[in-house]
């Protein structure tokens, strides 16, 4: 079985849930179940479902498992968006999380694209 830990797009997904969860911390107890729960929820997807699709057993596979993390993670970057604009989000610590999204974009369309080949 392939080790996801030791793809780097993997570890900044995973540093990128670990900011999300430190941010959200001040998130208004009334969002806890509603914002709260679903900005990590898109983020823990990002990191899962890059390890998850590592475990498969093709390329193919692994591929379609890339597709589903950018999707949540086109999803984080919304919730991060509308965190900010409601006032949750610090403007700085929003543009560090979404920088984070940026970055893990990349990594993502590059492992995709390198797959392709």
């Amino acid at each position: 079985m392939k080790d996801y830990r030791r793809l780097d797009v993997w570890a900044k997904a995973h540093a990128l849930t670990l900011s999300v969860y430190r941010e959200t911390l001040s998130f208004p107890s009334d969002e806890r179940f509603g914002l709260t729960s679903q900005i990590r929820r898109a983020a823990v997807s990002v990191p899962s479902n890059i390890a998850e699709g590592r475990g498969r057993s093709s390329d193919a596979e692994f591929a379609r498992f890339l597709h589903i993390a950018a999707g949540s993670l086109n999803e984080l970057e919304y919730q991060c968006i509308l965190s900010k604009e409601l006032g949750y989000l610090a403007l700085e610590s929003a543009d560090r999380l979404l920088h984070q999204c940026s970055d893990v974009r990349r990594m993502l369309a590059g492992l995709l694209q390198s797959l392709s080949r």
